[in-house]
């Protein structure tokens, strides 16, 4: 039990965040387009997040490095209920919006630094338990949307969010009492500190540079899921409520089931395969979706999570291989950034060009993008293993 126990309090403390996350998160695009009227104001709620997001990624996670997880773990938390309790008395979008932001500087160490822990405390089986904690949080993301519909079947009021204040409240008392303290994740020889720079001349050699791009496709993609798309299926396909939770479960569900999967695998038989893979059925599912009647469009849709969660997990192991053990959570820190970006950027270009050209537009040009994402990670994986016999 004493080996497992980093991973199942950080896993225990991100679920319970996430099942509150998964609750709301089903109802802000809606509330903003009652409030607004516009399509381009939903992706708001997934840029405004991503706005804080990215700016304390690389901060936090080189701080973290130097001066220990915990305490940043439980500023995340902290920050996350605070944003409920904005949520909970917003009366405006503005308001809104302010708690969005809030939420994305409390969930930017959840997120990184959790994996970063992971990866140094289990250094033989980083796949399986990144892809286990990545897994425990889309468990929590896929019960919300559930709770959410049993509990607040017509989606009015505001008491779900401060269920989701008391559920962050749950999970950062959950690391500060069962967490042991840990002064940095490097624990670094004499002479040795993290140093950013280092990261820096690293993500200058071509293989992390083509990941973090498709990082960023992988966060666009995943922006464009949790905030324009279901206000696209209820415009075009006449998603209700309760099947836009379904459409939020079945997204969390596959793309909880794929790291399962995937992170094991990719442990055994390299990350690159994987990651082609996943981003080739991501792009698959997002340009076939419009084809199919509502409730046939679930079947794509949950093609193009699993895609995404093959990515997630393969690159994120990838990427924490590139570094030494003094740069593991500012490297997570880089593949948020980048995942960040994506998630800030994407919902922004695909509900402009559905409000100014055609509802798919933007979904194809994510579709594509990804398609050719794949292709170069396809040729750096050929011109590697040609040029290091040896390599995956």
């Amino acid at each position: 039990m004493s080996e497992h126990r980093v991973l199942i309090v950080v896993s225990l403390a991100a679920s319970l965040l996430m099942v509150g996350v998964g609750m709301i998160v089903a109802l802000l695009p809606q509330r903003v387009l009652d409030l607004s009227g516009s399509l381009q104001s939903v992706s708001y709620v997934a840029s405004v997040f991503a706005l804080s997001y990215l700016m304390l990624q690389l901060p936090i996670g080189n701080l973290a490095d130097r001066l220990g997880v915990k305490p940043f773990l439980i500023l995340g938390y902290v920050l996350c209920c605070v944003s409920g309790v904005v949520f909970f008395y917003a009366g405006s979008s503005q308001t809104l919006f302010l708690g969005r932001f809030i939420q994305g500087a409390g969930e930017a160490p959840v997120w990184a630094l959790g994996p970063a822990l992971l990866s140094l405390a289990y250094p033989h089986a980083k796949g399986k338990v990144i892809g286990i904690y990545n897994a425990a949080i889309h468990t929590g993301l896929t019960f919300g949307p559930l709770l959410g519909i049993l509990l607040f079947p017509t989606g009015q009021g505001n008491l779900p969010f401060l269920l989701f204040a008391g559920l962050c409240f749950s999970g950062g008392m959950t690391i500060l009492l069962f967490l042991p303290h840990t002064p940095s994740t490097a624990r670094p020889t004499i002479g040795q500190t993290p140093r950013l720079r280092q990261l820096l001349r690293l993500l200058k050699v071509r293989d992390p540079l083509v990941t973090l791009f498709g990082i960023l496709l992988y966060g666009a993609g995943y922006g464009v899921f949790v905030s324009v798309l279901p206000a696209s299926l209820a415009l075009s396909k006449g998603f209700d409520n309760l099947s836009i939770g379904i459409f939020f479960a079945l997204f969390y569900v596959a793309i909880s089931v794929s790291q399962l999967i995937a992170g094991p695998l990719s442990d055994w038989y390299g990350r690159h395969a994987f990651m082609i893979a996943g981003l080739a059925i991501s792009a698959l599912g997002v340009a076939s979706f419009a084809w199919f009647p509502h409730p046939w469009t679930y079947a794509p849709l949950t093609l193009a999570s699993f895609g995404l969660g093959v990515f997630c997990v393969s690159s994120m192991a990838y990427l924490n291989e590139c570094v030494p053990a003094s740069l593991k959570a500012t490297v997570l820190g880089s593949y948020y950034l980048s995942w960040g970006l994506g998630y800030f950027l994407g919902p922004l270009l695909v509900g402009r060009l559905s409000d100014i050209a055609s509802p798919m537009a933007g979904y194809y040009l994510l579709a594509l993008t990804m398609a050719v994402q794949a292709g170069v990670l396809c040729l750096t994986r050929v011109a590697r293993s040609g040029a290091d016999p040896e390599a995956e």
